[in-house]
C-alpha cells in the first residue's frame, strides 16, 4: 500500500540549468543587435556547467537564433537543455527550441549544458552568422557586482560529492510532486539535508494513469512554478519567460550538481493506479503515452527512464483489477520495447508476502527480464486504516508473536519473491520515512485495541519521522523495527537503528539496495537516510 496522494500539494523546480556560482554578465552585444553570453556555473574538474544567455538587444523581435561555437578537444558537452543541440566534430550548434516564443526587442533567453572535463571557454563563436560578442565568463566565487535590491545574491554551491561506488547498493528515495505545498519541501531541500550525496535514484511522484495512458500530474508543481533564487538550487530566481520551472527544473539543476544522480518518473500510486486496467488491454499504446510524456523534449535530459507503480495488477487496491495474471508483464514488455535497452524501468509492487495473496496473483517473475528492479513495498502492513487495531509495526521486517497476519513483514515478501525466480540483486528493500498511528490505546506493547487514528499534522493516522522522534520517542522494538507509546497514543516507525538493522538483512540478503517514501519526512540533515546509506556501505 502507499499512503494516499493528496491532490492539491505538490509544487518543486527551479530555473533553468544555469549558474550555481553567478557572475556579472559580460556586455554581450553592440547596440541593435543579438549577442550571447557563455558564463561557466561551476566546475568540478571532470565535469562543468555553463548558462548561455542569449540577448536581443535590436528594436525588432527575433523568431529564430542559431548559435555555433567551437570547444577544444579537452571537452565535450555531454547534456543540454532549452536549446537543441547538435555537434560536428569539435564544433556544436544551438538552435532555438521549436516551443519557444520569438524574442522580444530587450528580452533574454537563456539555455545551458553541462561538458565533461575541465571548463574551456568556446571559440569561433557566431549568433546568426555574426560574432557572440559577449565572450565568456569563467567559474568564481566572487559575488555579482550589483544585485538588484528585490534578488537574493546567488551563492556558491558546495563542492560536488564524488558520486557512490557504481558498483554498490543502490539508494532510491521517492520525491513526491505535492509536498511543496503544505509541507515546503522542495528539490533544494534534497541538496541541503545532504540527501542528494547519500541518492543514487529519485523517483518522482506521481504522473497519471487516467484513461490508460500516461499524463503529467499537476503541471503547475512539475513545470509551472516559478522559483525565487532562495529556493532553488542553483540559487538563481526563475524569469518570466523561462521554457521550463517548476520541480522538472530543479531536478534539472540537481543532476548537474550531482552528476551522478538519476531521476525516474513514477506513474500510478495508490491514487492513480485505475487507469493501469485501460493500459493492459493496450499495452502499446500505453507505452507510447509514457514515453511521449517522459521523453517530452522540454524536460527529457530529466528522466531517466520510468517507473510503474500499479497498486495493484489482477488484485484490489483503491481499485479493483482483473486483468489477469499476464497482463502486468505484458505492460512492462512494452514500456522496454518503445524506451529501449538504455532506459531504467523500474516497478514497485505489492509486499504481500501470504499465501495466496498479492504476489501470487501476477507474474512478475515474468517481467523481470525487462525491469531493472523491483521495490516491493514492505511497509503500510498495518495501520489505523483497521481503526479499532490491533496496534502492530507499518513496516515490521520479520515476523513475531502475535502479528495480526500472517506473510505481512519484510522477510516473507522478499523470501517469496526470490522463490519465484526474482534474482535478489534485482529486488530493493523498501523502508518509511514516517509512522502510523492509533489513539485511545491503553497499552504500550503491540497487540492492544484503539478507538481510532492517532492525530497527524497532515492527515491522521500518519505523521513524519521528523516528527515524531521529538512528539512521541521509541519505546520499544518489535519484528526489527521500532514502536512508541506515549498519552494514549500508540506509533510505530524505523529509527536510525532499526534502519540500520534493515539495511544488515539486505546485504546478508544480497539483495540490490533499498528504496524509501518519502524524502520529506526525514529530518533536516538527513538521518534515516544517512542510516540507509552506510548501513548499505
Amino acid at each position: 500500500m502507499r499512503r494516499s496522494v493528496r491532490r492539491g500539494l505538490l509544487a518543486g523546480a527551479v530555473v533553468a540549468a544555469l549558474a550555481a556560482t553567478a557572475v556579472p554578465a559580460v556586455s554581450a552585444m553592440a547596440a541593435g543587435s543579438i549577442a550571447a553570453t557563455f558564463t561557466a556555473s561551476s566546475d568540478w574538474g571532470t565535469g562543468h556547467e555553463v548558462a548561455v544567455k542569449v540577448v536581443n538587444g535590436s528594436d525588432a523581435a527575433v523568431a529564430n537564433w542559431s548559435i555555433t561555437f567551437t570547444l577544444p578537444a579537452s571537452t565535450s558537452i555531454s547534456s543540454s537543455w532549452d536549446a537543441d543541440v547538435t555537434r560536428s566534430g569539435n564544433t556544436y550548434t544551438a538552435v532555438k527550441k521549436s516551443w519557444a516564443g520569438s524574442l522580444a526587442p530587450g528580452a533574454s533567453v537563456t539555455w545551458g549544458y553541462v561538458g565533461t572535463g575541465a571548463f574551456a571557454a568556446p571559440t569561433a563563436c557566431t549568433i546568426n552568422g555574426v560574432s557572440c560578442g559577449g565572450g565568456t565568463t569563467p567559474p568564481t566565487t566572487a559575488p555579482p557586482t550589483t544585485v538588484p535590491p528585490t534578488t537574493t545574491p546567488p551563492t556558491t554551491p558546495p563542492p560536488t560529492t564524488p558520486p557512490p561506488n557504481p558498483g554498490g547498493k543502490k539508494v532510491v528515495g521517492y520525491f513526491a510532486e505535492w509536498g511543496v505545498y503544505d509541507r515546503q519541501y522542495h528539490v533544494k531541500n534534497i541538496d541541503t539535508s545532504g540527501s542528494a550525496a547519500k541518492l543514487t535514484h529519485i523517483l518522482y511522484a506521481f504522473g497519471n494513469t487516467t484513461g490508460g495512458r500516461c499524463s503529467v500530474g499537476e503541471t503547475f508543481p512539475a513545470y509551472e512554478k516559478s522559483y525565487t533564487a532562495d529556493q532553488s538550487v542553483n540559487g538563481q530566481a526563475d524569469t518570466w519567460d523561462q521554457p521550463l520551472r517548476g520541480s522538472f527544473n530543479q531536478l534539472r539543476q540537481l543532476k548537474a550538481k550531482y552528476p551522478h544522480l538519476k531521476v525516474i518518473y513514477s506513474f500510478g500510486g495508490w491514487t492513480w493506479s485505475g487507469g493501469f486496467t485501460q493500459a493492459a488491454q493496450n499495452p502499446a499504446a500505453f507505452a507510447e503515452s509514457c514515453y511521449n510524456v517522459v521523453e517530452d523534449p522540454r524536460w527529457a535530459d530529466v528522466f531517466d527512464g520510468i517507473d510503474i507503480d500499479w497498486e495493484y495488477p489482477n488484485a484490489c487496491g483503491l481499485t479493483c483489477d482483473s486483468s489477469g495474471p499476464n497482463a502486468y508483464k505484458n505492460v512492462i514488455a512494452a514500456l522496454r520495447a518503445k524506451f529501449g535497452p538504455s532506459a531504467l524501468i523500474t516497478s514497485a509492487i505489492t509486499a504481500d508476502g501470504s499465501n495466496g495473496g498479492k504476489i501470487d496473483a501476477t507474474d512478475y517473475a515474468g517481467a523481470i527480464n525487462n525491469l531493472n528492479w523491483l521495490m516491493p513495498m514492505t511497509y503500510d502492513y498495518f495501520g489505523a486504516f483497521n481503526a479499532q487495531g490491533p496496534t502492530a509495526p507499518h513496516s515490521p521486517l520479520t515476523a513475531y508473536n502475535g502479528i495480526p497476519t500472517a506473510g505481512f513483514n519484510s522477510d516473507a515478501a522478499i523470501q517469496k519473491l526470490k522463490a519465484k525466480g526474482i534474482p535478489a540483486d534485482k529486488l530493493l528493500l523498501g523502508v518509511g520515512f514516517y509512522g502510523r498511528g492509533w489513539t485511545g490505546v491503553t497499552q504500550a506493547a503491540p497487540g492492544g485495541s484503539a478507538t481510532g487514528p492517532a492525530p497527524g499534522k497532515y492527515e491522521p493516522g500518519i505523521d513524519d519521522y521528523k516528527v515524531l522522534k521529538n512528539s512521541c520517542p521509541a519505546t520499544g522494538t518489535v519484528g526489527g523495527t521500532a514502536y512508541a507509546y506515549c498519552g494514549g497514543n500508540w506509533w510505530s516507525y524505523d529509527t536510525p537503528a532499526t534502519m540500520t538493522g534493515k539495511m544488515t538483512y539486505a546485504k546478508q540478503q544480497g539483495l540490490g539496495g533499498a528504496f524509501f517514501w518519502e524524502l520529506s519526512g526525514d529530518t533536516t540533515n538527513g538521518e534515516l537516510i544517512t542510516a540507509v546509506k552506510n548501513g548499505l556501505n
